[in-house]
Protein backbone atom coordinates (compact mmCIF):
# COMPACT_ATOMS: atom_id res chain seq x y z
CA UNK A 1 0.00 0.00 0.00
CA UNK A 2 1.55 3.50 -1.13
CA UNK A 3 2.22 5.72 1.32
CA UNK A 4 0.16 8.48 0.45
CA UNK A 5 -2.52 6.19 0.66
CA UNK A 6 -2.13 4.33 4.05
CA UNK A 7 -4.52 6.11 5.94
CA UNK A 8 -7.70 5.55 3.56
CA UNK A 9 -8.66 2.99 5.32
CA UNK A 10 -9.40 5.47 8.28
CA UNK A 11 -10.44 8.38 6.27
CA UNK A 12 -14.73 7.22 7.08
CA UNK A 13 -13.92 7.59 10.50
CA UNK A 14 -13.43 11.66 10.04
CA UNK A 15 -16.85 11.71 9.53
CA UNK A 16 -17.26 11.29 13.23
CA UNK A 17 -15.38 14.81 13.65
CA UNK A 18 -18.04 17.24 14.55
CA UNK A 19 -16.10 20.67 14.03
CA UNK A 20 -13.80 22.40 12.32
CA UNK A 21 -10.52 23.62 14.33
CA UNK A 22 -11.41 27.12 14.47
CA UNK A 23 -11.82 30.57 16.86
CA UNK A 24 -8.56 29.35 19.15
CA UNK A 25 -7.09 29.93 21.15
CA UNK A 26 -8.83 27.61 23.62
CA UNK A 27 -9.98 28.16 27.08
CA UNK A 28 -12.20 26.66 30.21
CA UNK A 29 -15.40 27.10 30.81
CA UNK A 30 -16.21 25.45 33.55
CA UNK A 31 -15.31 22.32 32.92
CA UNK A 32 -15.15 22.64 29.35
CA UNK A 33 -12.22 23.12 27.14
CA UNK A 34 -13.74 25.66 24.43
CA UNK A 35 -12.78 28.38 22.05
CA UNK A 36 -13.15 31.71 21.23
CA UNK A 37 -16.68 31.37 20.28
CA UNK A 38 -17.63 29.82 23.38
CA UNK A 39 -18.14 26.44 21.80
CA UNK A 40 -16.50 23.33 23.03
CA UNK A 41 -13.51 21.77 21.80
CA UNK A 42 -13.25 18.17 23.00
CA UNK A 43 -9.80 17.02 22.97
CA UNK A 44 -9.79 13.80 21.27
CA UNK A 45 -5.77 13.32 20.74
CA UNK A 46 -3.30 10.67 20.36
CA UNK A 47 0.35 10.52 22.40
CA UNK A 48 3.05 10.69 19.73
CA UNK A 49 6.53 9.70 21.47
CA UNK A 50 9.63 12.48 20.86
CA UNK A 51 11.09 11.96 24.21
CA UNK A 52 13.43 8.44 23.68
CA UNK A 53 17.19 8.59 23.54
CA UNK A 54 17.63 9.29 19.77
CA UNK A 55 15.18 12.65 20.93
CA UNK A 56 13.54 12.11 17.43
CA UNK A 57 9.34 11.72 16.57
CA UNK A 58 8.74 8.49 16.21
CA UNK A 59 8.41 7.20 12.73
CA UNK A 60 9.83 9.09 10.76
CA UNK A 61 12.34 6.43 9.05
CA UNK A 62 9.17 5.17 7.89
CA UNK A 63 6.47 7.74 6.78
CA UNK A 64 7.06 11.54 5.75
CA UNK A 65 5.87 13.33 8.28
CA UNK A 66 3.02 14.85 6.60
CA UNK A 67 1.70 11.54 5.97
CA UNK A 68 1.93 10.97 9.76
CA UNK A 69 0.20 14.26 10.39
CA UNK A 70 -2.46 14.02 7.64
CA UNK A 71 -3.28 10.43 8.93
CA UNK A 72 -4.02 11.39 12.40
CA UNK A 73 -7.01 13.59 11.27
CA UNK A 74 -7.77 10.80 8.91
CA UNK A 75 -8.19 8.22 12.25
CA UNK A 76 -10.62 10.76 14.14
CA UNK A 77 -8.04 12.55 16.31
CA UNK A 78 -7.83 16.10 16.60
CA UNK A 79 -4.85 16.87 18.62
CA UNK A 80 -1.12 15.64 19.15
CA UNK A 81 0.16 14.97 22.93
CA UNK A 82 3.75 15.49 21.33
CA UNK A 83 6.19 14.47 24.18
CA UNK A 84 10.29 16.16 24.73
CA UNK A 85 12.57 15.75 26.96
CA UNK A 86 13.41 19.02 29.51
CA UNK A 87 17.24 18.95 28.19
CA UNK A 88 16.52 18.55 24.53
CA UNK A 89 15.20 22.41 25.22
CA UNK A 90 18.10 23.56 28.01
CA UNK A 91 21.22 21.57 26.77
CA UNK A 92 22.47 23.83 23.68
CA UNK A 93 24.94 21.02 23.22
CA UNK A 94 22.45 17.91 22.65
CA UNK A 95 19.97 20.74 21.27
CA UNK A 96 22.54 21.40 18.66
CA UNK A 97 23.08 17.67 17.27
CA UNK A 98 22.15 16.64 14.06
CA UNK A 99 19.36 14.12 13.32
CA UNK A 100 21.76 11.90 11.49
CA UNK A 101 24.74 12.17 14.02
CA UNK A 102 21.84 11.15 16.82
CA UNK A 103 21.17 8.58 15.04
CA UNK A 104 24.42 7.60 13.95
CA UNK A 105 25.34 8.02 18.34
CA UNK A 106 23.56 5.01 18.98
CA UNK A 107 24.73 2.98 15.31
CA UNK A 108 21.04 3.11 14.01
CA UNK A 109 23.30 3.46 10.48
CA UNK A 110 20.58 0.91 9.11
CA UNK A 111 17.70 3.71 10.25
CA UNK A 112 19.12 6.65 8.49
CA UNK A 113 18.53 5.16 4.86
CA UNK A 114 14.74 5.53 5.83
CA UNK A 115 15.08 8.51 7.10
CA UNK A 116 16.98 10.08 4.24
CA UNK A 117 14.18 8.40 2.04
CA UNK A 118 11.03 9.87 4.03
CA UNK A 119 12.04 12.87 5.36
CA UNK A 120 15.19 14.30 3.54
CA UNK A 121 14.59 17.47 4.60
CA UNK A 122 14.50 16.85 8.61
CA UNK A 123 17.95 14.09 8.60
CA UNK A 124 20.27 17.28 8.46
CA UNK A 125 18.65 19.63 11.03
CA UNK A 126 19.51 19.86 14.63
CA UNK A 127 17.42 18.02 16.84
CA UNK A 128 15.71 20.83 18.31
CA UNK A 129 14.70 22.02 14.70
CA UNK A 130 13.80 18.68 14.06
CA UNK A 131 10.71 19.24 16.81
CA UNK A 132 10.18 22.40 15.71
CA UNK A 133 9.88 20.41 11.86
CA UNK A 134 7.87 18.37 13.17
CA UNK A 135 5.42 21.01 15.25
CA UNK A 136 4.66 22.32 11.76
CA UNK A 137 4.02 19.87 10.10
CA UNK A 138 0.83 18.97 12.41
CA UNK A 139 0.01 22.82 12.43
CA UNK A 140 -0.15 22.89 8.87
CA UNK A 141 -2.71 19.38 8.89
CA UNK A 142 -4.66 21.68 11.24
CA UNK A 143 -3.96 19.30 13.71
CA UNK A 144 -3.98 20.58 17.53
CA UNK A 145 -0.67 20.22 19.59
CA UNK A 146 -0.13 19.66 23.60
CA UNK A 147 3.35 20.06 24.52
CA UNK A 148 4.07 17.36 26.76
CA UNK A 149 7.40 17.59 29.14
CA UNK A 150 7.92 13.79 29.77
CA UNK A 151 10.90 13.12 31.22
CA UNK A 152 14.45 15.09 31.28
CA UNK A 153 17.06 13.27 30.41
CA UNK A 154 15.77 11.57 27.08
CA UNK A 155 14.87 7.97 27.13
CA UNK A 156 12.64 5.16 28.47
CA UNK A 157 9.65 6.33 30.87
CA UNK A 158 9.21 5.76 33.83
CA UNK A 159 10.39 4.21 37.10
CA UNK A 160 10.82 5.46 40.94
CA UNK A 161 14.90 5.20 39.89
CA UNK A 162 15.76 6.93 36.92
CA UNK A 163 16.53 10.06 38.44
CA UNK A 164 13.50 11.94 36.57
CA UNK A 165 11.09 11.36 39.10
CA UNK A 166 10.41 14.38 41.11
CA UNK A 167 11.82 18.06 41.62
CA UNK A 168 15.24 17.86 42.96
CA UNK A 169 16.23 14.18 41.43
CA UNK A 170 19.47 14.04 39.56
CA UNK A 171 17.80 14.92 36.09
CA UNK A 172 14.69 17.18 37.50
CA UNK A 173 16.42 20.67 38.88
CA UNK A 174 13.65 22.83 39.30
CA UNK A 175 14.78 25.91 37.95
CA UNK A 176 16.44 24.19 35.19
CA UNK A 177 13.13 22.60 34.33
CA UNK A 178 11.14 26.34 35.07
CA UNK A 179 13.85 27.84 32.37
CA UNK A 180 13.01 25.06 29.47
CA UNK A 181 9.37 25.49 30.08
CA UNK A 182 9.59 29.03 29.35
CA UNK A 183 11.93 28.23 26.60
CA UNK A 184 9.37 25.77 24.81
CA UNK A 185 5.93 28.17 25.25
CA UNK A 186 7.97 31.35 23.85
CA UNK A 187 9.31 29.06 21.08
CA UNK A 188 5.87 28.18 19.97
CA UNK A 189 3.83 31.47 20.80
CA UNK A 190 3.53 32.14 17.44
CA UNK A 191 2.14 28.78 16.19
CA UNK A 192 -1.87 28.88 17.25
CA UNK A 193 -2.32 24.96 17.00
CA UNK A 194 -0.26 24.85 19.97
CA UNK A 195 -3.01 24.86 22.45
CA UNK A 196 -1.48 23.78 25.33
CA UNK A 197 1.70 22.96 27.44
CA UNK A 198 1.46 19.68 29.98
CA UNK A 199 4.27 20.60 32.81
CA UNK A 200 5.31 17.36 33.41
CA UNK A 201 4.67 13.55 32.85
CA UNK A 202 4.01 11.07 36.06
CA UNK A 203 5.83 12.68 39.21
CA UNK A 204 6.94 10.14 41.05
CA UNK A 205 9.07 8.35 43.35
CA UNK A 206 10.58 8.51 46.98
CA UNK A 207 11.18 12.65 47.05
CA UNK A 208 7.47 13.69 45.88
CA UNK A 209 5.55 15.28 48.27
CA UNK A 210 3.12 17.79 48.13
CA UNK A 211 4.64 21.34 49.25
CA UNK A 212 7.00 21.05 46.72
CA UNK A 213 4.32 19.67 44.44
CA UNK A 214 2.85 22.92 44.90
CA UNK A 215 5.78 25.33 45.26
CA UNK A 216 6.73 24.27 42.05
CA UNK A 217 3.86 23.53 39.81
CA UNK A 218 1.82 26.70 40.53
CA UNK A 219 5.95 28.30 39.79
CA UNK A 220 5.83 26.11 36.51
CA UNK A 221 1.94 27.30 35.66
CA UNK A 222 3.17 31.20 35.81
CA UNK A 223 6.21 30.63 33.99
CA UNK A 224 4.28 28.93 31.06
CA UNK A 225 1.44 31.68 31.50
CA UNK A 226 3.83 34.54 31.32
CA UNK A 227 5.20 33.74 28.11
CA UNK A 228 2.28 32.54 25.99
CA UNK A 229 -0.71 33.47 27.75
CA UNK A 230 -2.68 32.01 24.38
CA UNK A 231 -2.05 28.46 25.54
CA UNK A 232 -3.62 25.66 28.48
CA UNK A 233 -1.75 25.10 31.33
CA UNK A 234 -2.55 21.11 32.13
CA UNK A 235 -1.48 19.60 35.91
CA UNK A 236 -0.17 16.21 36.43
CA UNK A 237 -0.66 14.76 40.01
CA UNK A 238 1.66 12.65 42.05
CA UNK A 239 1.57 8.51 42.05
CA UNK A 240 2.53 8.47 38.28
CA UNK A 241 -0.67 10.79 37.84
CA UNK A 242 -2.83 9.09 39.69
CA UNK A 243 -3.53 11.02 42.34
CA UNK A 244 -4.73 14.49 42.32
CA UNK A 245 -6.64 14.45 46.11
CA UNK A 246 -4.47 16.66 48.06
CA UNK A 247 -6.19 19.68 45.75
CA UNK A 248 -9.34 19.01 47.05
CA UNK A 249 -8.96 20.70 50.17
CA UNK A 250 -6.29 23.23 49.10
CA UNK A 251 -7.14 24.56 45.40
CA UNK A 252 -4.35 25.79 43.65
CA UNK A 253 -3.62 29.24 43.51
CA UNK A 254 -2.63 31.53 40.48
CA UNK A 255 -2.38 34.58 39.21
CA UNK A 256 -4.68 33.53 35.83
CA UNK A 257 -8.39 32.26 35.01
CA UNK A 258 -9.67 30.22 32.84
CA UNK A 259 -7.10 27.93 31.95
CA UNK A 260 -5.74 25.55 34.26
CA UNK A 261 -7.04 21.74 33.11
CA UNK A 262 -5.88 18.58 35.71
CA UNK A 263 -4.58 15.53 33.73
CA UNK A 264 -5.21 11.89 35.29
CA UNK A 265 -3.49 8.46 33.42
CA UNK A 266 -5.02 5.09 33.87
CA UNK A 267 -4.20 1.69 32.62
CA UNK A 268 -5.24 -1.63 33.56
CA UNK A 269 -1.85 -2.53 34.90
CA UNK A 270 -2.39 0.47 37.63
CA UNK A 271 -4.35 -2.35 39.13
CA UNK A 272 -1.86 -5.37 38.60
CA UNK A 273 -3.50 -7.63 37.56
CA UNK A 274 -7.23 -7.32 39.43
CA UNK A 275 -9.19 -7.32 35.91
CA UNK A 276 -7.58 -10.67 35.44
CA UNK A 277 -7.89 -12.25 38.69
CA UNK A 278 -11.28 -10.64 40.06
CA UNK A 279 -14.52 -10.22 39.37
CA UNK A 280 -14.65 -7.27 36.25
CA UNK A 281 -17.91 -5.82 38.13
CA UNK A 282 -16.71 -5.46 41.50
CA UNK A 283 -13.10 -3.98 40.20
CA UNK A 284 -14.69 -1.07 37.41
CA UNK A 285 -16.31 -0.24 40.78
CA UNK A 286 -13.64 -0.18 43.05
CA UNK A 287 -11.10 1.40 40.49
CA UNK A 288 -13.58 3.77 39.34
CA UNK A 289 -14.66 4.98 43.11
CA UNK A 290 -10.93 5.40 44.23
CA UNK A 291 -10.21 7.57 40.66
CA UNK A 292 -13.12 9.98 41.13
CA UNK A 293 -11.70 10.51 44.54
CA UNK A 294 -8.33 11.07 43.19
CA UNK A 295 -8.67 12.90 40.55
CA UNK A 296 -12.59 12.93 39.33
CA UNK A 297 -13.78 15.42 41.97
CA UNK A 298 -12.18 18.34 39.82
CA UNK A 299 -14.91 18.14 37.23
CA UNK A 300 -17.26 18.87 40.45
CA UNK A 301 -14.77 21.93 41.30
CA UNK A 302 -15.12 23.11 37.68
CA UNK A 303 -11.69 21.71 36.26
CA UNK A 304 -12.02 19.92 32.85
CA UNK A 305 -10.11 16.53 33.42
CA UNK A 306 -7.68 15.36 30.55
CA UNK A 307 -7.00 11.44 30.54
CA UNK A 308 -3.36 12.14 29.01
CA UNK A 309 -2.53 8.72 28.86
CA UNK A 310 -4.49 5.39 28.67
CA UNK A 311 -4.62 2.08 26.21
CA UNK A 312 -4.34 -1.25 25.76
CA UNK A 313 -2.75 -4.09 23.50
CA UNK A 314 -4.05 -3.69 20.21
CA UNK A 315 -3.93 -7.45 19.46
CA UNK A 316 -6.95 -8.36 21.34
CA UNK A 317 -5.12 -10.81 23.64
CA UNK A 318 -4.90 -9.19 26.83
CA UNK A 319 -7.16 -10.41 29.04
CA UNK A 320 -6.52 -7.94 31.97
CA UNK A 321 -6.55 -4.71 29.09
CA UNK A 322 -9.84 -6.09 27.86
CA UNK A 323 -11.59 -6.02 31.02
CA UNK A 324 -10.13 -2.99 31.89
CA UNK A 325 -11.32 -1.14 28.93
CA UNK A 326 -14.81 -1.82 29.18
CA UNK A 327 -14.78 0.08 32.25
CA UNK A 328 -12.89 2.89 30.71
CA UNK A 329 -15.26 3.08 28.29
CA UNK A 330 -18.26 3.26 30.18
CA UNK A 331 -16.64 6.12 32.84
CA UNK A 332 -15.49 8.12 29.74
CA UNK A 333 -18.41 8.01 27.69
CA UNK A 334 -20.33 9.14 31.20
CA UNK A 335 -18.49 11.70 31.77
CA UNK A 336 -17.45 12.72 27.92
CA UNK A 337 -13.85 13.30 28.88
CA UNK A 338 -11.11 14.94 27.15
CA UNK A 339 -8.30 12.17 26.10
CA UNK A 340 -5.02 10.99 25.00
CA UNK A 341 -4.59 7.80 23.53
CA UNK A 342 -1.28 5.86 24.17
CA UNK A 343 0.00 5.66 21.44
CA UNK A 344 0.56 6.28 17.82
CA UNK A 345 3.83 4.59 17.56
CA UNK A 346 3.59 1.15 16.09
CA UNK A 347 7.75 1.00 16.95
CA UNK A 348 10.54 2.68 18.42
CA UNK A 349 13.55 3.71 16.52
CA UNK A 350 16.10 1.92 20.06
CA UNK A 351 14.46 1.90 23.52
CA UNK A 352 16.24 0.38 26.78
CA UNK A 353 18.39 -1.28 24.39
CA UNK A 354 16.38 -2.68 21.66
CA UNK A 355 16.43 -1.56 17.91
CA UNK A 356 12.92 -1.28 16.31
CA UNK A 357 10.78 -3.01 19.14
CA UNK A 358 7.15 -3.37 18.27
CA UNK A 359 4.66 -1.44 20.04
CA UNK A 360 1.61 -3.02 20.49
CA UNK A 361 -0.16 -0.31 22.11
CA UNK A 362 0.34 1.80 19.07
CA UNK A 363 -2.34 2.66 16.78
CA UNK A 364 -0.39 2.02 13.89
CA UNK A 365 1.50 -1.14 12.96
CA UNK A 366 5.52 -1.72 13.03
CA UNK A 367 6.25 -0.31 9.62
CA UNK A 368 3.98 2.62 10.11
CA UNK A 369 2.34 1.72 6.84
CA UNK A 370 -1.17 0.55 8.36
CA UNK A 371 -3.50 0.34 11.29
CA UNK A 372 -2.96 -2.10 13.64
CA UNK A 373 -6.33 -2.49 14.78
CA UNK A 374 -9.23 -0.51 12.76
CA UNK A 375 -11.72 -2.31 15.08
CA UNK A 376 -10.20 -0.60 18.11
CA UNK A 377 -10.89 3.03 16.00
CA UNK A 378 -14.05 2.45 15.24
CA UNK A 379 -15.15 1.38 18.99
CA UNK A 380 -13.81 5.09 19.96
CA UNK A 381 -15.07 6.93 17.13
CA UNK A 382 -18.30 8.26 19.75
CA UNK A 383 -15.53 9.14 21.87
CA UNK A 384 -14.05 11.69 19.37
CA UNK A 385 -16.88 14.00 19.58
CA UNK A 386 -18.39 16.15 21.95
CA UNK A 387 -21.49 14.45 23.51
CA UNK A 388 -22.60 18.10 25.99
CA UNK A 389 -20.93 20.60 26.47
CA UNK A 390 -21.15 24.55 25.40
CA UNK A 391 -22.25 24.79 22.48
CA UNK A 392 -24.49 21.68 21.73
CA UNK A 393 -27.62 22.26 21.36
CA UNK A 394 -28.67 22.60 25.26
CA UNK A 395 -31.83 23.24 25.22
CA UNK A 396 -32.30 19.26 23.91
CA UNK A 397 -30.89 17.39 27.10
CA UNK A 398 -31.22 13.96 26.36
CA UNK A 399 -30.11 10.37 26.88
CA UNK A 400 -28.32 7.68 25.08
CA UNK A 401 -27.68 4.22 25.79
CA UNK A 402 -24.30 3.38 25.43
CA UNK A 403 -22.42 0.00 25.04
CA UNK A 404 -18.77 0.12 25.61
CA UNK A 405 -17.62 -3.01 24.83
CA UNK A 406 -18.41 -1.90 21.17
CA UNK A 407 -18.44 1.59 21.50
CA UNK A 408 -22.00 2.13 19.93
CA UNK A 409 -25.41 3.06 21.08
CA UNK A 410 -29.02 1.47 21.28
CA UNK A 411 -30.72 2.65 17.54
CA UNK A 412 -34.10 1.28 15.62
CA UNK A 413 -32.85 0.57 12.07
CA UNK A 414 -37.06 1.49 11.29
CA UNK A 415 -40.32 1.02 13.38
CA UNK A 416 -40.24 -2.24 12.48
CA UNK A 417 -37.51 -3.72 14.04
CA UNK A 418 -35.72 -4.81 16.99
CA UNK A 419 -33.27 -2.43 18.76
CA UNK A 420 -29.78 -3.06 17.59
CA UNK A 421 -26.94 -1.48 18.85
CA UNK A 422 -25.23 1.27 15.97
CA UNK A 423 -23.40 4.72 15.92
CA UNK A 424 -24.52 7.40 18.75
CA UNK A 425 -24.84 9.94 15.50
CA UNK A 426 -28.02 7.84 14.82
CA UNK A 427 -29.22 6.68 18.14
CA UNK A 428 -32.58 6.91 19.73
CA UNK A 429 -33.16 10.01 22.29
CA UNK A 430 -33.90 8.69 25.76
CA UNK A 431 -35.67 10.23 28.83
CA UNK A 432 -34.74 8.17 32.15
CA UNK A 433 -37.50 9.37 34.37
CA UNK A 434 -37.57 8.93 38.54
CA UNK A 435 -39.47 5.64 38.06
CA UNK A 436 -36.63 4.11 35.90
CA UNK A 437 -38.51 4.14 33.00
CA UNK A 438 -36.93 4.22 29.31
CA UNK A 439 -39.07 6.58 27.47
CA UNK A 440 -38.18 7.91 23.49
CA UNK A 441 -37.59 11.59 24.23
CA UNK A 442 -41.11 13.46 23.32
CA UNK A 443 -43.35 10.39 23.10
CA UNK A 444 -45.19 7.79 26.00
CA UNK A 445 -42.83 4.62 24.70
CA UNK A 446 -40.96 2.99 27.14
CA UNK A 447 -38.59 0.26 26.60
CA UNK A 448 -39.64 -2.82 27.85
CA UNK A 449 -38.63 -6.13 28.53
CA UNK A 450 -41.03 -9.50 27.21
CA UNK A 451 -39.22 -13.00 27.47
CA UNK A 452 -35.78 -14.33 28.80
CA UNK A 453 -34.01 -14.05 25.44
CA UNK A 454 -36.33 -12.02 23.56
CA UNK A 455 -35.30 -8.77 21.69
CA UNK A 456 -36.37 -5.73 24.18
CA UNK A 457 -39.38 -4.22 22.77
CA UNK A 458 -41.44 -0.83 23.31
CA UNK A 459 -44.34 -0.46 24.83
CA UNK A 460 -47.00 2.11 25.98
CA UNK A 461 -47.98 0.35 29.50
CA UNK A 462 -45.14 2.37 31.36
CA UNK A 463 -45.95 1.61 34.75
CA UNK A 464 -45.45 -2.42 34.89
CA UNK A 465 -42.01 -3.92 36.48
CA UNK A 466 -40.92 -5.13 33.08
CA UNK A 467 -40.73 -1.06 31.62
CA UNK A 468 -38.33 -0.55 35.19
CA UNK A 469 -34.98 -0.60 34.50
CA UNK A 470 -32.07 -0.29 37.16
CA UNK A 471 -28.48 0.01 37.48
CA UNK A 472 -27.23 -2.91 39.16
CA UNK A 473 -23.64 -4.42 40.12
CA UNK A 474 -21.01 -3.23 41.28
CA UNK A 475 -20.35 -1.37 38.08
CA UNK A 476 -23.37 0.04 37.78
CA UNK A 477 -23.60 -1.04 34.42
CA UNK A 478 -26.75 -3.89 34.38
CA UNK A 479 -29.65 -2.26 33.18
CA UNK A 480 -31.86 -4.41 35.04
CA UNK A 481 -35.87 -5.59 34.67
CA UNK A 482 -38.22 -8.01 35.58
CA UNK A 483 -40.44 -10.15 33.62
CA UNK A 484 -43.98 -10.93 34.60
CA UNK A 485 -43.19 -14.23 36.45
CA UNK A 486 -40.66 -11.59 38.83
CA UNK A 487 -37.49 -12.80 37.51
CA UNK A 488 -34.72 -10.38 36.82
CA UNK A 489 -33.23 -9.83 33.76
CA UNK A 490 -30.91 -7.91 32.14
CA UNK A 491 -30.03 -5.83 28.60
CA UNK A 492 -27.77 -7.68 26.79
CA UNK A 493 -26.83 -8.45 22.69
CA UNK A 494 -26.83 -11.28 20.96
CA UNK A 495 -24.99 -12.69 17.76
CA UNK A 496 -27.15 -10.65 15.34
CA UNK A 497 -26.84 -7.30 17.23
CA UNK A 498 -30.41 -7.05 18.32
CA UNK A 499 -30.41 -5.85 22.31
CA UNK A 500 -32.13 -9.06 24.23
CA UNK A 501 -33.03 -9.22 27.52
CA UNK A 502 -30.99 -12.60 29.52
CA UNK A 503 -30.18 -13.54 32.99
CA UNK A 504 -27.99 -11.30 34.53
CA UNK A 505 -24.35 -12.49 34.69
CA UNK A 506 -21.27 -11.83 36.65
CA UNK A 507 -23.18 -11.16 39.84
CA UNK A 508 -21.56 -12.90 42.02
CA UNK A 509 -17.47 -13.44 42.70
CA UNK A 510 -16.82 -15.01 39.82
CA UNK A 511 -13.56 -14.06 38.55
CA UNK A 512 -13.73 -16.11 35.14
CA UNK A 513 -17.06 -14.52 33.95
CA UNK A 514 -17.08 -10.85 31.87
CA UNK A 515 -20.09 -9.39 32.02
CA UNK A 516 -19.21 -6.86 29.33
CA UNK A 517 -22.21 -7.63 26.82
CA UNK A 518 -24.72 -6.84 29.47
CA UNK A 519 -22.48 -3.82 30.43
CA UNK A 520 -24.52 -0.74 29.24
CA UNK A 521 -24.13 3.23 30.48
CA UNK A 522 -26.64 5.86 30.50
CA UNK A 523 -24.88 8.75 29.30
CA UNK A 524 -25.76 12.38 29.27
CA UNK A 525 -26.60 14.35 25.81
CA UNK A 526 -27.18 17.92 24.24
CA UNK A 527 -25.90 16.10 20.31
CA UNK A 528 -28.55 17.82 18.02
CA UNK A 529 -31.72 15.95 16.95
CA UNK A 530 -32.86 16.45 13.94
CA UNK A 531 -36.52 17.39 14.57
CA UNK A 532 -38.02 16.46 11.30
CA UNK A 533 -36.04 12.97 11.38
CA UNK A 534 -37.78 12.70 15.10
CA UNK A 535 -41.05 13.98 14.47
CA UNK A 536 -41.67 11.19 11.13
CA UNK A 537 -40.24 8.69 13.82
CA UNK A 538 -42.62 9.56 16.46
CA UNK A 539 -45.67 9.47 14.52
CA UNK A 540 -44.46 6.62 12.76
CA UNK A 541 -44.16 4.84 16.07
CA UNK A 542 -47.83 6.03 17.03
CA UNK A 543 -49.59 4.93 14.05
CA UNK A 544 -48.16 1.91 13.70
CA UNK A 545 -48.68 0.88 17.50
CA UNK A 546 -52.16 2.29 16.98
CA UNK A 547 -52.69 0.15 14.25
CA UNK A 548 -51.73 -3.11 16.38
CA UNK A 549 -53.45 -1.78 19.60
CA UNK A 550 -56.95 -1.64 17.61
CA UNK A 551 -56.15 -4.78 15.62
CA UNK A 552 -55.73 -6.51 18.80
CA UNK A 553 -59.12 -4.63 19.88
CA UNK A 554 -60.67 -5.87 16.88
CA UNK A 555 -59.42 -9.79 17.20
CA UNK A 556 -60.96 -9.57 20.91
CA UNK A 557 -64.51 -8.56 19.93
CA UNK A 558 -64.84 -10.97 16.75
CA UNK A 559 -63.92 -13.34 19.28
Amino acid sequence: MGSSSIFFLCSVLSSFLLYVIMAQPLSTDSRWVVNESGQRVKLACVNWVSHLDVVVAEGLTKQPVDVISKGILDMGFNCVRLTWPLFLFTNDTLASITVRQSFNNLRLVESIAGLQANNPSIIDLSLISAYQAVVASLANNNVMIILDNHISRPGWCCSNFDGNGFFGDQYFNPDIWINGLTKVATMFEETNNVVAMSLRNELRGQKQNVNDWYRYMQKGAEAVHAANPNILVILSGLNYDTDLSFTLNKPVQLTFTNKLVFEVHWYSFSNGKAWETSNPNLVCGQVLGNLMRNAGFVLDQGYPLFVSEFGVDMRGTNVNDNRYFNCFMGWAAEYDLDWALWTLVGSYYFTEGVVGRNEYYGVLNWNWCDIRNSSFLQRISALQSPFRGPGYDEIHPHKLIYHPMTGLCIKRKSIYEHFVLGPCSEAEAWTYTPQNTLTIMGTYFCLQAEELGLPAKLGVICSCSSSEWETISDSKMHLSSKLADGSDVCLDINSNNVVVTNACKCLDRNSTCDPGSQWFKIIDSTRCISATKSSVRINSIFSFMAKNLLAGFSRKHDT
